[in-house]
């Protein structure tokens, strides 16, 4: 019995030591300057968007929310809204990044008569490669049109607003965005 213990006792402090001494492997996080992760997902309309179709051409606001249909995230993305002109003006395309599936999107950019891409990252892929923490997905339920729809979501992501510029580059990264000023914010940016 005793040599049990024993055998038990050094084979921990064996894992322990491995452990220890193992360096961990972690994404690199993604500074201003660095390439732009390139990405493809689904669309508010079920197309597939791929960023190689929009980099290089424009700067490309990518903003990542919790979920369609929240407070937060519907000022941040009526905001878009309003200011899409004047982003469009210096040259600048939004895109709003959710866990959200693609029919909720559809219908959060239906209620709220949203003028811009909304793109369904639902295994949270595109929110890995910018290096947005991601907590488990969900659902909810909202009324459209007098009828109740239950959005789901995948998975349930940071609010970041990263900036990807025309040379394909991480322009700026917000890691603490205030949701209704976050399109005053990016506005600033290109002033």
């Amino acid at each position: 019995m005793k040599s049990n213990v024993k055998v038990v006792i050094v084979c921990c402090i064996g894992a322990l030591f491995v452990c220890l001494h193992t360096p961990r492997v972690e994404a690199e996080e993604l500074k201003v300057g660095d390439a732009a992760p390139k990405f493809e997902c689904k669309d508010d309309s079920g197309n597939v968007w791929k960023s190689a179709d929009h980099y290089g051409k424009k700067s490309v606001v990518v903003y990542f929310y919790p979920a369609a249909m929240t407070g937060g995230c519907t000022k941040q993305a009526c905001a878009y809204r309003d200011d899409k002109q004047k982003l469009a003006d210096k040259d600048v395309e939004v895109v709003g990044v959710s866990g959200d599936e693609v029919d909720g999107l559809r219908l959060f950019k239906k209620a709220h008569d949203l003028n811009f891409t909304l793109l369904a990252d639902t295994d949270g892929s595109v929110a890995k490669a910018f290096g947005v923490p991601l907590k488990d997905g969900g659902e909810i339920t909202r009324e459209v049109d007098g009828k109740e729809f239950v959005l789901k979501r995948g998975v349930t992501s940071a609010r970041w607003t990263i900036v990807v510029g025309k040379d394909s580059k991480i322009a700026s990264i917000n890691k603490e965005v205030k949701a209704a000023d976050d399109s005053q914010f990016i506005l600033k940016l290109f002033n």
